[in-house]
């Protein structure tokens, strides 16, 4: 049997609300209690920190992606799995992605959205078919939800982006749809 991955985009900072890192703790726990490994951007800072230390306690594999440029600001978690260092934050999106099964998207700000977009655009275009799934913890990606059904309803996007992504809300409801989205 193939070990499933996932790929967890989060914020680098713990962000305004305690649900945000609980959010992330458990959802690390659940992966590695699923046997699923975590794949990330390898920081040991905020929510990614949080989920990759819970995941590491709860005894699972973990893969890290983080740029050159990134190593000392986003304090690198070296001791994971897999750590892999990339030239650039692209080459960092692609590797995170190309080893994935499913992305997760747990609150985060400007890089999450970036990767978000990045790899909804690239389901968009048909270079992958994986499962996106946005975590939306105490209803944090509203506005995102808001946005993307604005883009389909003023035509810059066709009515079938919204097939791409599945909102949650906890990681209970998370690891539900990605047992279904992998099965």
């Amino acid at each position: 049997m193939t070990v499933k991955s996932v790929c967890v985009y989060c914020g680098s900072r713990f962000g305004a609300m305690p649900a945000y890192e609980d959010a992330a703790e458990s959802f690390g726990t659940m992966l590695a209690e699923e046997g699923w490994r975590l794949v990330y951007g390898a920081g040991d800072v905020g929510l990614m920190g949080a989920v990759a230390r819970a995941a590491q306690a709860a005894g699972g594999d973990t893969f890290g992606v983080i740029p050159t440029h990134l190593l000392n600001r986003e304090v690198s978690k070296t001791d994971l799995t897999s750590f892999v260092v990339t030239e650039t934050m692209h080459e960092r999106k692609k590797v995170m992605i190309m080893n994935a099964d499913a992305v997760v998207v747990l609150p985060g700000g400007p890089g999450s959205l970036d990767e978000f977009f990045e790899a909804l655009t690239w389901r968009q275009l048909g270079l992958h078919d994986k499962p996106i799934l946005v975590m939306n913890v105490d209803g944090y990606w509203d506005k995102l939800r808001d946005l993307m059904d604005q883009t389909m309803d003023q035509g810059f996007a066709d009515a079938s982006l919204g097939d791409f992504v599945t909102w949650v809300e906890t990681p209970e409801t998370t690891m539900a749809a990605l047992r279904a989205a992998l099965s």
